[in-house]
């Protein structure tokens, strides 16, 4: 019996079957697809959360109060979702974190579309969601921090963050048109939907490479021992009190004065979606571009490209015509995401792999807890002050903290694995986080 040889690779006619990176196995590729799909629901359902308060009669403050209620019990539960994380299989505590936000989402939705939503439902429903990132965000980093290793980490961070900014470009730019188009109940409805698919996506993780961990002296103990991996390494703690500060005064700007100056002054939702998919794009092309660009000094050139960020919150001050409203978002997306892939590169090379989720919870608890503080604040503050003197205050913040986390030694020192001066500053804060501390 005869038969057709196999073509080999240069066989003339026939391409190589094409192949993922060695750094994109199916971990990361099922986590970098179940970001994508809840991305697109969750950027348009800002968008929809917001104009849906108003729609029921709110006003900014009232935006700000169901933005704060969202943020609070993510604070309260962050470090006990970090325990969790690692101590449980991260992936299930994703699935089971999905798997509220879909059921709270949904009931968000139902509430809006029969249009006898009221403010406490609301703020009730955005806590249920709070609650749920609590415990999936640290989860999901230490997750996607593990499917990953050696000296391409950094290039797979950066394309797995071009393709969820890609998702929240598309999701923002789509959220703004469908909350025009069809109202916010069925964008909170799709949302809804999305966090079902990805939750079923992500129960296919595998966490078998990663080691079994030894049992730990209880929760508290757990806590200790990542407030000391935290508290240990100036880099770590100085840049999550910066961004403590930043944040909040971003989501201010973003959650409660946004969608009141493009009611006001630009034309509504749509134009104000279009001005979050331009960040969305700008965070895109900062991740396409750290894909090919390997900083050496990793946190000073990332807290450098930090420095825009205030620029929005100043032209919404002015306010600005929407076609430079949008130049100056994609300016600052492009710039800060160079700092969001320099930042996983630096944790990613220097926590030790069981205790990221811990590290984790404390990053995104320093990093969110001024957030319910100031975005509950922002109606009053623009009462106060002024929308205008308001904006240019989140401005102003974000410059200053920006300037003073540089004097942090080890924030301009801390040099990436392989390049040809590496150094790891981080030495002196290990053998310090031996006696530092709680309890």
């Amino acid at each position: 019996m005869t038969g057709l040889a196999a073509p080999g690779p240069g066989t003339p006619g026939l391409r190589p079957p094409r192949r993922r990176p060695a750094w994109a196995g199916r971990n990361y590729s099922l986590l970098t697809g179940s970001a994508v799909v809840a991305g697109l629901g969750a950027s348009g359902s800002l968008v929809a959360a917001a104009f849906a308060v108003l729609a029921a009669g709110g006003d900014g403050g009232d935006v700000g109060l169901v933005a704060a209620a969202r943020t609070v019990p993510l604070v309260v539960f962050l470090l006990i979702g970090g325990a969790v994380a690692d101590r449980l299989p991260r992936h299930r505590v994703m699935v089971a974190a999905n798997a509220l936000n879909c059921v709270s989402q949904g009931l968000f939705a139902l509430l809006v579309l029969s249009g006898e939503a009221r403010l406490w439902q609301m703020m009730l429903l955005s806590a249920l969601g709070g609650t749920g990132q609590a415990f999936f965000g640290p989860a999901a980093e230490g997750m996607l921090m593990s499917s990953v290793e050696g000296e391409q980490a950094g290039r797979a961070f950066a394309v797995f963050r071009m393709a969820t900014q890609g998702a929240a470009l598309g999701g923002a730019a789509l959220g703004g048109a469908l909350v025009a188009a069809v109202g916010p109940g069925w964008v909170l409805a799709a949302d809804a939907a999305a966090f079902a698919v990805a939750g079923a996506l992500r129960w296919f993780l595998d966490v078998a490479h990663i080691p079994p961990r030894a049992p730990g002296g209880g929760l508290l103990s757990d806590l200790r021992e990542g407030w000391h991996e935290f508290s240990g390494r100036p880099w770590l703690w100085g840049i999550v009190v910066q961004f403590s500060v930043a944040n909040a005064v971003v989501a201010a700007a973003d959650a409660v004065y946004g969608p009141l100056v493009a009611r006001d002054s630009l034309g509504g939702a749509a134009p104000w979606g279009l001005a979050l998919a331009a960040f969305g794009a700008g965070t895109v092309g900062g991740a396409l571009l750290m894909t090919r660009w390997r900083p050496r000094r990793l946190l000073f050139v990332g807290t450098l490209c930090v420095f825009p960020l205030a620029l929005p919150s100043a032209a919404l001050a002015v306010p600005v015509p929407t076609v430079v409203l949008y130049a100056v978002m994609f300016l600052a997306g492009t710039t800060v995401e160079v700092f969001g892939v320099s930042w996983m590169t630096a944790l990613h090379q220097e926590i030790p792999e069981d205790r990221l989720s811990r590290v984790s919870a404390y990053d995104w608890f320093g990093s969110v807890s001024l957030v319910p503080l100031a975005t509950a604040l922002a109606g009053p503050a623009e009462g106060a002050f002024g929308r205008g003197p308001a904006l240019w205050g989140c401005a102003g913040v974000v410059v200053v903290v920006t300037a003073l986390v540089l004097l942090v030694p080890d924030v301009r020192r801390l040099t990436r694995h392989g390049s040809h001066t590496m150094a790891r500053v981080h030495a002196s804060a290990d053998a310090e986080s031996t006696v530092g501390g709680l309890g």
